[in-house]
């Protein structure tokens, strides 16, 4: 364990690219090789879609980091935060504790919180407009919603009381599971619901990207499936029903191309059409 922390508290700006492109690029081939769908779209054109709002997520967090770095360290001096408040325990159950703490509070209530505040919701659902879901729409954020999703990440991260080492490593593991869980393959039905009684699976991850209600509004776990499960948001849909999208933006005119997508958040909004 002291040498994941190792690791982790001076990883290099070069490893956390490379988790990115090395899961897109991993994911990719996999899509190929068991796919659940068989698309008919230009795989290409759909991800260099995906991809810019891949750049400004980047670009948007960039310059912002500092915050972070400054709030664990706040965080930390001040020996503030849920896990530095508990009492001794071994080095990887504490690990284990914060990055469960960070992932409720900077994943799945930001998420939750998306699908309930409507001016928050015009910018996320550029992600679910996507009608073809695979592993680079984990990476389809406005630049808007990255703002505010940088937000509740640090709000995590003071509540967690967490050191850097542990923000990298839940960034690392937000970064490459969210990859696998949008993912276009097919697992085994028995292995992917195992895994998802521990973290968040393909099939029950692909549920959230279902066109309508109520299945639009559940699963909105990232890295840890508990929290649906226990807060009464989880749900299941079969494979074959699946339709992607969302039901108020289905016109490849405005889901398919970077303009109409930037300034849908400042459109009217429209009430679900299905449920």
């Amino acid at each position: 364990m002291e040498v994941i922390v190792d690791y982790f508290r001076t990883i290099p700006s070069l490893h956390r690219s490379l988790l990115l492109v090395g899961g897109i690029a991993f994911f990719w081939i996999m899509e190929s090789a068991v796919p659940l769908f068989q698309f008919k779209y230009k795989k290409v054109k759909h991800a260099s879609v995906n991809i810019f709002f891949t750049i400004t997520t980047i670009l948007v967090n960039f310059p912002l980091a500092f915050i972070l770095v400054k709030s664990s360290d706040w965080a930390i001096a001040n020996n503030f935060g849920i896990i530095n408040w508990l009492p001794d325990m071994p080095l990887w159950l504490y690990a284990i504790l914060g990055l469960m703490i960070l992932d409720l509070i900077g994943a799945y209530f930001i998420h939750w919180l998306e699908h309930q505040v409507k001016w928050m919701w015009m910018f996320h659902l550029i992600h679910h407009s996507d009608l073809h879901v695979d592993t680079t729409t984990a990476n389809r954020h406005h630049p808007g919603e990255s703002v505010f999703r940088f937000v509740f990440t640090t709000i995590a991260v003071v509540i967690t009381g967490a050191p850097m080492w542990m923000v990298f490593l839940y960034q690392s593991l937000s970064v490459v599971l969210s990859q696998f869980n949008h993912a276009n393959i097919s697992l085994p039905r028995w292995l992917d619901k195992a895994i998802s009684y521990l973290i968040v699976s393909p099939d029950m991850h692909h549920v959230h990207h279902h066109y309508t209600q109520p299945y639009t509004d559940s699963n909105y776990g990232n890295i840890f499936s508990i929290w649906d499960r226990l807060f009464g948001t989880y749900n299941f849909i079969e494979r074959k029903d699946l339709i992607y999208g969302i039901d108020t933006y289905m016109d490849p005119v405005e889901n398919e191309h970077i303009p109409p997508l930037l300034k849908i958040p400042f459109e009217s909004y429209r009430p679900p059409v299905n449920s």
